[in-house]
Protein backbone atom coordinates (compact mmCIF):
# COMPACT_ATOMS: atom_id res chain seq x y z
CA UNK A 1 0.00 0.00 0.00
CA UNK A 2 1.36 3.88 -0.75
CA UNK A 3 0.26 7.40 0.04
CA UNK A 4 -1.84 7.75 -3.43
CA UNK A 5 0.15 8.92 -6.07
CA UNK A 6 3.46 8.24 -5.09
CA UNK A 7 3.55 4.68 -7.19
CA UNK A 8 3.13 4.59 -10.86
CA UNK A 9 2.65 1.11 -12.46
CA UNK A 10 4.35 0.12 -15.44
CA UNK A 11 1.94 2.25 -18.19
CA UNK A 12 0.31 4.46 -16.34
CA UNK A 13 2.02 8.15 -16.26
CA UNK A 14 2.58 7.62 -20.23
CA UNK A 15 1.86 10.69 -22.22
CA UNK A 16 2.90 12.49 -25.37
CA UNK A 17 4.68 9.24 -27.08
CA UNK A 18 6.33 8.60 -23.96
CA UNK A 19 6.09 5.59 -21.69
CA UNK A 20 6.52 7.44 -18.52
CA UNK A 21 6.46 11.36 -18.28
CA UNK A 22 6.83 12.84 -14.77
CA UNK A 23 7.53 16.75 -14.00
CA UNK A 24 7.31 18.68 -11.23
CA UNK A 25 3.86 19.51 -11.94
CA UNK A 26 2.55 16.02 -11.86
CA UNK A 27 4.42 14.92 -8.79
CA UNK A 28 3.62 17.99 -6.62
CA UNK A 29 7.18 18.36 -6.47
CA UNK A 30 9.39 21.39 -7.54
CA UNK A 31 12.20 20.10 -9.60
CA UNK A 32 12.66 16.55 -10.32
CA UNK A 33 11.65 14.91 -13.56
CA UNK A 34 12.16 11.90 -16.08
CA UNK A 35 10.81 10.62 -19.07
CA UNK A 36 11.51 7.29 -20.14
CA UNK A 37 10.70 6.19 -24.58
CA UNK A 38 10.99 3.53 -26.48
CA UNK A 39 11.90 4.14 -30.14
CA UNK A 40 11.41 1.30 -32.67
CA UNK A 41 14.41 1.01 -35.40
CA UNK A 42 14.74 4.78 -37.05
CA UNK A 43 12.56 6.40 -34.52
CA UNK A 44 12.97 9.90 -33.26
CA UNK A 45 11.50 11.57 -30.54
CA UNK A 46 11.34 15.56 -29.78
CA UNK A 47 10.60 18.05 -27.33
CA UNK A 48 11.53 20.94 -25.86
CA UNK A 49 13.34 21.10 -22.47
CA UNK A 50 12.02 23.87 -20.49
CA UNK A 51 12.73 24.96 -17.65
CA UNK A 52 14.47 21.68 -17.08
CA UNK A 53 18.33 20.61 -17.62
CA UNK A 54 17.92 16.82 -18.89
CA UNK A 55 20.19 13.58 -19.18
CA UNK A 56 20.20 11.62 -22.69
CA UNK A 57 20.55 8.30 -20.94
CA UNK A 58 20.16 5.20 -23.29
CA UNK A 59 19.17 1.71 -20.87
CA UNK A 60 19.47 0.09 -23.89
CA UNK A 61 20.23 1.03 -27.63
CA UNK A 62 22.40 3.65 -29.13
CA UNK A 63 21.01 7.11 -30.61
CA UNK A 64 22.21 10.29 -31.94
CA UNK A 65 21.37 13.54 -29.83
CA UNK A 66 20.39 16.86 -31.44
CA UNK A 67 20.31 19.52 -28.84
CA UNK A 68 19.85 22.80 -30.83
CA UNK A 69 22.85 22.89 -33.26
CA UNK A 70 24.83 20.49 -31.55
CA UNK A 71 24.87 16.61 -32.09
CA UNK A 72 26.19 13.67 -30.11
CA UNK A 73 26.55 10.04 -30.89
CA UNK A 74 25.96 8.01 -27.83
CA UNK A 75 27.15 4.29 -28.39
CA UNK A 76 24.96 2.78 -25.30
CA UNK A 77 24.50 -0.45 -24.09
CA UNK A 78 22.99 -3.55 -24.61
CA UNK A 79 20.91 -3.32 -21.26
CA UNK A 80 21.17 -2.06 -18.04
CA UNK A 81 22.45 -4.94 -16.67
CA UNK A 82 25.40 -5.47 -19.08
CA UNK A 83 27.73 -2.26 -19.21
CA UNK A 84 27.83 1.57 -18.15
CA UNK A 85 26.36 4.03 -20.72
CA UNK A 86 27.61 7.27 -22.49
CA UNK A 87 24.80 9.88 -22.00
CA UNK A 88 24.74 13.44 -23.33
CA UNK A 89 23.28 17.19 -21.21
CA UNK A 90 20.98 19.15 -22.83
CA UNK A 91 20.49 22.17 -21.19
CA UNK A 92 17.45 24.65 -20.17
CA UNK A 93 15.47 26.21 -22.80
CA UNK A 94 16.56 23.73 -25.62
CA UNK A 95 15.22 21.67 -28.35
CA UNK A 96 16.10 18.19 -28.46
CA UNK A 97 15.64 15.55 -30.85
CA UNK A 98 16.66 11.73 -30.08
CA UNK A 99 16.71 9.49 -33.00
CA UNK A 100 17.51 5.83 -32.59
CA UNK A 101 18.58 3.67 -36.29
CA UNK A 102 18.72 0.38 -34.22
CA UNK A 103 15.73 1.21 -31.66
CA UNK A 104 16.10 1.21 -28.13
CA UNK A 105 14.78 2.92 -24.72
CA UNK A 106 15.95 5.61 -23.58
CA UNK A 107 15.70 7.89 -20.23
CA UNK A 108 15.69 11.69 -19.39
CA UNK A 109 16.62 12.45 -16.03
CA UNK A 110 15.91 16.32 -15.88
CA UNK A 111 15.80 18.65 -13.11
CA UNK A 112 13.80 22.27 -12.85
CA UNK A 113 17.02 24.33 -13.31
CA UNK A 114 18.26 28.00 -12.53
CA UNK A 115 21.02 28.33 -15.15
CA UNK A 116 21.69 27.02 -18.90
CA UNK A 117 24.72 25.17 -18.54
CA UNK A 118 26.50 24.41 -22.16
CA UNK A 119 25.39 21.13 -24.02
CA UNK A 120 27.93 18.35 -23.06
CA UNK A 121 28.84 14.67 -23.57
CA UNK A 122 29.57 12.12 -21.09
CA UNK A 123 31.64 9.41 -21.74
CA UNK A 124 31.50 6.05 -20.08
CA UNK A 125 34.77 5.93 -19.33
CA UNK A 126 34.31 9.18 -16.87
CA UNK A 127 31.30 7.51 -15.07
CA UNK A 128 33.23 6.01 -11.57
CA UNK A 129 31.73 1.82 -10.27
CA UNK A 130 31.19 1.77 -6.63
CA UNK A 131 30.41 -0.94 -4.63
CA UNK A 132 28.64 -0.01 -1.54
CA UNK A 133 27.84 -2.13 1.78
CA UNK A 134 28.97 -5.42 2.29
CA UNK A 135 26.96 -9.18 2.52
CA UNK A 136 23.63 -9.35 1.87
CA UNK A 137 23.36 -5.55 1.53
CA UNK A 138 25.95 -5.34 -1.50
CA UNK A 139 24.69 -3.31 -4.53
CA UNK A 140 26.91 -1.24 -6.87
CA UNK A 141 26.59 2.23 -7.90
CA UNK A 142 26.93 4.01 -11.26
CA UNK A 143 27.66 7.54 -10.31
CA UNK A 144 27.50 9.56 -14.17
CA UNK A 145 25.69 12.49 -12.80
CA UNK A 146 26.38 12.95 -8.84
CA UNK A 147 28.38 15.90 -7.55
CA UNK A 148 31.98 14.80 -8.32
CA UNK A 149 31.69 13.13 -11.32
CA UNK A 150 29.71 15.54 -13.64
CA UNK A 151 28.58 19.47 -13.57
CA UNK A 152 24.86 20.08 -13.68
CA UNK A 153 23.06 23.07 -12.27
CA UNK A 154 20.27 21.18 -10.40
CA UNK A 155 20.09 17.74 -11.42
CA UNK A 156 21.73 14.43 -9.08
CA UNK A 157 21.33 11.08 -11.06
CA UNK A 158 22.83 7.58 -10.62
CA UNK A 159 22.04 3.94 -11.40
CA UNK A 160 22.00 1.28 -8.55
CA UNK A 161 21.98 -2.17 -8.79
CA UNK A 162 21.77 -5.06 -6.69
CA UNK A 163 22.29 -8.69 -7.03
CA UNK A 164 18.77 -11.35 -6.47
CA UNK A 165 18.05 -11.74 -2.78
CA UNK A 166 20.18 -8.43 -1.48
CA UNK A 167 18.84 -5.36 0.09
CA UNK A 168 19.36 -2.13 -1.53
CA UNK A 169 18.78 1.83 0.01
CA UNK A 170 19.70 0.38 3.00
CA UNK A 171 20.11 0.96 6.21
CA UNK A 172 16.83 3.46 5.94
CA UNK A 173 17.81 7.14 4.96
CA UNK A 174 16.38 10.65 3.94
CA UNK A 175 17.27 13.38 2.44
CA UNK A 176 15.04 16.23 2.80
CA UNK A 177 16.23 18.97 5.05
CA UNK A 178 18.74 21.28 4.21
CA UNK A 179 21.39 21.73 7.23
CA UNK A 180 25.15 20.63 7.55
CA UNK A 181 24.15 17.06 7.72
CA UNK A 182 21.34 16.70 4.94
CA UNK A 183 20.50 17.83 1.82
CA UNK A 184 16.71 18.60 0.42
CA UNK A 185 16.54 16.70 -2.60
CA UNK A 186 13.02 15.44 -4.06
CA UNK A 187 13.44 11.66 -5.52
CA UNK A 188 11.95 9.62 -8.43
CA UNK A 189 13.28 5.59 -8.30
CA UNK A 190 12.53 3.74 -11.83
CA UNK A 191 12.89 -0.12 -11.74
CA UNK A 192 14.27 -2.89 -14.14
CA UNK A 193 15.07 -6.26 -13.41
CA UNK A 194 16.69 -9.40 -14.73
CA UNK A 195 15.12 -12.80 -13.93
CA UNK A 196 18.19 -15.29 -13.57
CA UNK A 197 16.24 -18.59 -14.28
CA UNK A 198 16.79 -20.96 -17.17
CA UNK A 199 15.66 -20.59 -20.44
CA UNK A 200 11.84 -21.57 -20.95
CA UNK A 201 11.17 -21.73 -17.13
CA UNK A 202 8.36 -19.17 -16.53
CA UNK A 203 9.12 -16.45 -14.39
CA UNK A 204 7.31 -13.02 -12.96
CA UNK A 205 6.30 -10.71 -15.47
CA UNK A 206 8.54 -7.54 -15.02
CA UNK A 207 10.76 -9.07 -12.39
CA UNK A 208 9.38 -8.75 -8.70
CA UNK A 209 11.14 -6.27 -6.33
CA UNK A 210 9.60 -4.37 -2.74
CA UNK A 211 10.22 -0.78 -1.94
CA UNK A 212 9.53 0.62 1.35
CA UNK A 213 9.38 4.67 2.48
CA UNK A 214 7.89 6.37 5.32
CA UNK A 215 8.19 9.59 7.27
CA UNK A 216 7.12 10.53 10.70
CA UNK A 217 4.70 12.71 12.84
CA UNK A 218 5.83 15.80 11.45
CA UNK A 219 5.17 14.66 8.03
CA UNK A 220 3.66 11.72 7.63
CA UNK A 221 4.66 9.46 4.64
CA UNK A 222 3.55 5.24 3.80
CA UNK A 223 5.32 3.47 0.79
CA UNK A 224 5.08 -0.55 0.95
CA UNK A 225 5.09 -1.73 -2.84
CA UNK A 226 5.78 -4.67 -5.21
CA UNK A 227 7.48 -3.24 -8.40
CA UNK A 228 8.35 -4.77 -11.57
CA UNK A 229 10.09 -2.96 -14.68
CA UNK A 230 9.02 -0.19 -15.56
CA UNK A 231 7.77 1.18 -12.33
CA UNK A 232 8.00 4.30 -10.16
CA UNK A 233 8.13 5.52 -7.01
CA UNK A 234 8.06 9.21 -6.05
CA UNK A 235 9.77 9.62 -2.55
CA UNK A 236 9.27 13.77 -1.91
CA UNK A 237 10.20 12.96 1.69
CA UNK A 238 11.17 10.55 4.51
CA UNK A 239 12.80 7.83 5.10
CA UNK A 240 13.67 5.50 2.38
CA UNK A 241 14.99 1.52 2.41
CA UNK A 242 15.07 -0.82 2.11
CA UNK A 243 14.96 -1.43 -2.13
CA UNK A 244 14.77 -5.88 -1.79
CA UNK A 245 15.56 -7.91 -5.09
CA UNK A 246 13.95 -11.17 -4.52
CA UNK A 247 15.96 -13.79 -4.76
CA UNK A 248 16.74 -14.88 -8.44
CA UNK A 249 16.12 -11.56 -10.19
CA UNK A 250 18.70 -8.59 -10.17
CA UNK A 251 17.08 -5.06 -9.95
CA UNK A 252 18.10 -1.96 -11.51
CA UNK A 253 16.97 1.31 -10.28
CA UNK A 254 17.39 4.65 -11.83
CA UNK A 255 17.90 7.78 -8.78
CA UNK A 256 16.53 11.13 -10.14
CA UNK A 257 17.09 13.63 -7.19
CA UNK A 258 17.05 17.55 -7.30
CA UNK A 259 16.53 20.24 -4.63
CA UNK A 260 15.80 23.78 -4.20
CA UNK A 261 19.86 24.86 -2.16
CA UNK A 262 21.86 26.66 -4.37
CA UNK A 263 24.88 23.53 -3.15
CA UNK A 264 24.34 21.03 -5.33
CA UNK A 265 25.00 18.43 -2.66
CA UNK A 266 24.16 14.66 -1.95
CA UNK A 267 24.16 14.76 1.94
CA UNK A 268 21.99 11.77 4.26
CA UNK A 269 20.76 10.87 7.46
CA UNK A 270 20.37 7.77 8.53
CA UNK A 271 17.65 6.70 10.31
CA UNK A 272 18.69 6.77 14.23
CA UNK A 273 17.11 3.43 14.22
CA UNK A 274 18.59 1.18 12.41
CA UNK A 275 21.48 2.91 11.30
CA UNK A 276 24.06 0.69 13.70
CA UNK A 277 23.27 -1.82 10.65
CA UNK A 278 26.25 -0.16 8.81
CA UNK A 279 28.61 -1.41 11.65
CA UNK A 280 28.08 -5.08 10.88
CA UNK A 281 29.44 -4.62 7.50
CA UNK A 282 33.22 -4.49 9.32
CA UNK A 283 34.66 -7.82 8.25
CA UNK A 284 31.94 -8.83 5.77
CA UNK A 285 32.66 -9.00 2.13
CA UNK A 286 31.30 -7.19 -0.13
CA UNK A 287 28.77 -9.76 -2.52
CA UNK A 288 30.98 -11.96 -4.82
CA UNK A 289 28.33 -11.05 -7.75
CA UNK A 290 29.39 -7.35 -7.94
CA UNK A 291 30.46 -5.88 -10.14
CA UNK A 292 28.30 -6.77 -12.72
CA UNK A 293 30.70 -5.16 -14.84
CA UNK A 294 32.80 -1.92 -14.83
CA UNK A 295 33.34 1.24 -16.48
CA UNK A 296 35.26 1.00 -19.73
CA UNK A 297 39.02 2.23 -19.86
Amino acid sequence: MSDLGLYLPAGSSAADGFDLVVTPESAGWGYSSLRVVTLEPGGSISFATGQDEVLVLPLSGSCTVRADDEEFELTGRTGVFDGVTDFAYVGRDSELTVHSAAGGVFSFPGARAARRLPHRYGPATGVPVELRGAGQASRQVNNFATPAAFETDKLIACEVLTPGGNWSSYPPHRHDRSSDVESELEEIYYYEFRALAPEGVPTTPGGLGLQQAYGDDERPLEVLEEVHGGDVVLLPHGWHGPSIASPAYDMYYLNVMAGPADERAWKICDDPAHGWVRSTWDGQRVDERLPFYSAPK
